[in-house]
C-alpha cells in the first residue's frame, strides 16, 4: 500500500491492541492483509450504499442507505 505509512500504523495499532498477551507479535504482511481487507470492505460498502440511495430514487448517500446494506455486507464478509 503506497503512502499508506500512517494508515498502516493505525491499523498495527488497532490489531495490537486485541492481543490478550504483550508477547504476541504482528507481522508486517499480518497488517498489510488487513489493510486490504479493510479497503475491501469500506469500498464494496461505498457501492452497496450507492445502490441502495439509487433504489430509493436519492442523488446522495446517508447513513440510513449504509445501515441498510451492513447487515447484508457483513454476511458477505463473514463467508470470505
Amino acid at each position: 500500500m503506497k503512502g499508506g505509512g500512517d494508515f498502516l500504523d493505525t491499523i498495527s495499532k488497532l490489531l495490537s491492541s486485541l492481543f490478550k498477551e504483550d508477547k504476541t507479535k504482528l507481522s508486517g504482511d499480518a497488517v498489510l492483509l488487513m489493510a486490504e481487507m479493510l479497503k475491501v470492505f469500506v469500498q464494496e460498502a461505498a457501492v452497496r450504499s450507492q445502490k441502495q440511495a439509487e433504489s430509493e430514487d436519492c442523488d446522495q448517500v446517508d447513513i440510513e442507505h449504509f445501515e441498510k446494506i451492513l447487515p447484508q455486507l457483513v454476511r458477505s464478509f463473514n463467508k470470505v
